[in-house]
C-alpha cells in the first residue's frame, strides 16, 4: 500500500509469524489498513504448523494512534459510519477466532482503537513508555466496540476509569496492574528479549493444545460477532452528532 494509507508486512517461519503495521500518522489504523490487517490475519488461520502470531508496529514513537480521523470525517452517513466502526469489530473478532496465540509487542503509547488491538491479543508485553488513553468521550462518542475486549482484560472498574479519564494518559505500570499488559519493561531491548523468548517457547507447543487453551480463555465470547456489530451501530449514531462532527473538523484543520 502507499505511504499515506500505511503498510502491513508479514514475515514468518514454520511455527511463528510477525505482522508489522506502519502508518505515518503515529501508526494510526485507517479503514483500508484495518481490512488489510484482518485479511492478513485470516490468511494464517489454516496454517497447521503455525502456532504464534506476533503483532508489532513500526518506529520508536507511538505504538498505535487508533482510528484515523480523516476516515471518520468522511463517514457522513449512518451506513458509512457503521462501516468505519465495524472495521474495529472485524479486527477484534478476527484476533479472537484465530487458532494461533497472538502476542502484542507494545513499544510506545497507544490510544483508542490501538488499546483495543492490544486487548484483543492473547498476550501483551510493553515498555514503560507504553501509556494508554481512551479519548473517545472527548470526541462525543465512546469506546463501545472495543469495550468488551477491554472489560475482559481489565474489568469494569478499570475500563470505567480509563474511558471517563478521556484526556489523561494512564501509565504502562497502571495498565500492567490492571491486566492489559502481562509485563512492562524498562527498555525496548528488555521487551524484545522477552518477546523473543515467549514466542520461541509458545511455538514449541502443539497447535491443537494452544487452540484449545485459547478457546478456554475466550469462553463466553461466542456472541461477539453480533455484539460488536451492534456496538458499531451505537458508535456510528453518536459520531454523526453536530458535536462530534465539529470536533473532528477542528482537529483535522489544525
Amino acid at each position: 500500500m502507499s505511504l499515506m494509507t500505511g503498510t502491513i508486512t508479514l514475515t514468518q517461519t514454520t511455527t511463528a509469524a510477525t505482522i508489522t503495521i506502519g502508518h505515518p500518522a503515529a501508526n494510526a489504523l485507517p479503514l483500508a489498513l484495518l481490512h488489510q490487517l484482518c485479511d492478513q490475519l485470516a490468511s494464517l488461520k489454516d496454517k497447521k504448523d503455525l502456532r504464534v502470531v506476533l503483532i508489532q508496529t513500526e518506529g520508536s514513537g507511538a505504538f498505535c494512534a487508533g482510528a484515523n480521523l480523516a476516515d471518520l470525517a468522511q463517514a457522513d452517513t449512518l451506513e458509512k459510519a457503521t462501516a468505519f466502526f465495524s472495521g474495529f469489530a472485524r479486527l477484534i473478532n478476527t484476533l479472537r477466532t484465530l487458532p494461533q496465540i497472538t502476542i502484542a509487542r507494545v513499544h510506545g503509547k497507544c490510544v483508542g482503537g490501538g488499546v483495543g488491538l492490544v486487548a484483543a491479543c492473547d498476550y501483551a508485553m510493553a515498555t514503560e513508555q507504553a501509556a494508554v488513553k481512551l479519548s473517545e468521550l472527548a470526541l462525543g462518542i465512546g469506546p463501545h466496540v472495543i469495550a468488551p475486549a477491554l472489560i475482559r482484560k481489565m474489568g469494569t472498574t478499570a475500563f470505567a476509569q480509563l474511558s471517563l479519564d478521556c484526556t489523561q494518559w494512564h501509565t504502562a505500570q497502571w495498565a500492567h496492574q490492571q491486566g492489559l499488559y502481562a509485563h512492562a519493561f524498562a527498555t525496548v531491548d528488555e521487551l524484545d528479549q522477552a518477546v523473543a523468548e515467549t514466542t520461541e517457547r509458545l511455538a514449541t507447543y502443539p497447535l491443537p493444545a494452544l487452540s484449545a487453551l485459547k478457546k478456554l480463555h475466550w469462553e463466553g465470547t461466542e456472541n461477539w460477532d453480533r455484539l460488536l456489530d451492534e456496538k458499531a451501530k451505537i458508535t456510528a449514531k453518536l459520531a454523526l452528532s453536530y458535536f462530534t462532527q465539529n470536533i473532528i473538523k477542528k482537529l483535522i484543520d489544525k
